[in-house]
């Protein structure tokens, strides 16, 4: 193997805000053409699952069309390639190109993986003088054994900015389900593993392809957040505006968060670094979850 070196990249790499990535089938045009009014904060044009083996081609082939097209308005452009080795790098050849921001890696199990699709994204961004280091990676956890190696996974390669449960895949792959019990603790260790990196934590504590329950999708994605999900992967225009609002500061939190940083500013022209605030005792790490409130609202 190859060992690459830290990508060059002009300018910090900023963490993105995707409260919603929508998932797209890449090789259906009319998707493609609508796909920027959806209001999701990234597309997905899929190679993968929702793509049939004889059409794979063709969605290659249309890609900087497809790129061009959903990266209207601002949005991020993310492309999820297949796992299999010459699948992958036909998508890789395909999908390496300026306006795509990330690569989706489904089925990721190790760091290794990791370091050896990086090592081709970067000889590739050479050939084609591309700004090094741009495409960043969102890996899916979609087997057993991948949890055991979650933390050299997050810090495998500086391209990686998020990762997320694959529920359907993992549930498969343990012979259950896609329900609460099953998936509560593959996603907090996906969690926690992100956190740790510095990564988005994507996700929610259930199945993707449930998303005609609207209630109960909307719960799950407030849990999700309460945890500290960042946000979600959407696979029907629906579930959209539902995870935007779920992972958005609602106006309650925003006026708590305002008094807290209001009271602390306060409180520290008297020396005070805790003090109270409705009968409440408000310390450093609650003041830190008050601005980081206010920083997401500022982004939405």
């Amino acid at each position: 193997m190859i060992k690459d070196t830290v990508p060059a990249v002009e300018g910090p790499m900023s963490i993105p805000r995707w409260r919603s990535l929508l998932f797209l089938p890449a090789h259906i045009t009319r998707f493609v053409e609508t796909a920027h009014e959806r209001g999701a904060d990234g597309i997905i044009l899929d190679l993968e699952d929702s793509v049939p083996q004889d059409q794979k081609g063709r969605a290659r082939r249309q890609l900087p069309e497809s790129v061009a097209k959903v990266g209207r308005k601002s949005k991020s452009v993310l492309v999820r390639v297949n796992r299999g080795l010459r699948a992958l790098a036909a998508d890789l050849d395909a999908a390496v190109m300026a306006g795509v921001d990330a690569l989706v890696l489904p089925k990721t199990d190790s760091a290794e993986w990791v370091s050896e699709i990086a090592n081709a994204v970067s000889e590739l961004e050479r050939e084609r003088n591309l700004v090094q280091g741009r495409i960043r990676f969102l890996a899916q956890v979609e087997t057993p054994g991948a949890l055991q190696r979650l933390a050299a996974i997050a810090s495998a390669h500086p391209r990686m900015v998020a990762m997320a449960l694959g529920p359907e895949d993992f549930s498969a792959a343990v012979g259950g389900a896609p329900e609460f019990d099953l998936l509560l603790t593959p996603n907090l260790s996906v969690l926690f593993a992100a956190r740790a990196a510095g990564l988005l934590p994507l996700g929610f504590i259930g199945s993707i392809g449930d998303f005609s329950d609207t209630h109960k999708l909307r719960e799950a994605a407030a849990h999700a957040r309460r945890l500290g999900f960042a946000g979600a992967l959407a696979i029907h225009p629906m579930q959209v505006a539902i995870f935007n609002e779920a992972f958005s500061p609602s106006a309650q939190e925003l006026e708590w968060a305002s008094r807290v940083v209001a009271t602390e500013n306060d409180a520290a022209t008297r020396g005070l670094s805790a003090f109270s605030l409705n009968g409440k005792m408000i310390d450093p790490p609650v003041v830190r979850r008050a601005h980081e409130i206010l920083a997401l609202a500022s982004n939405d």
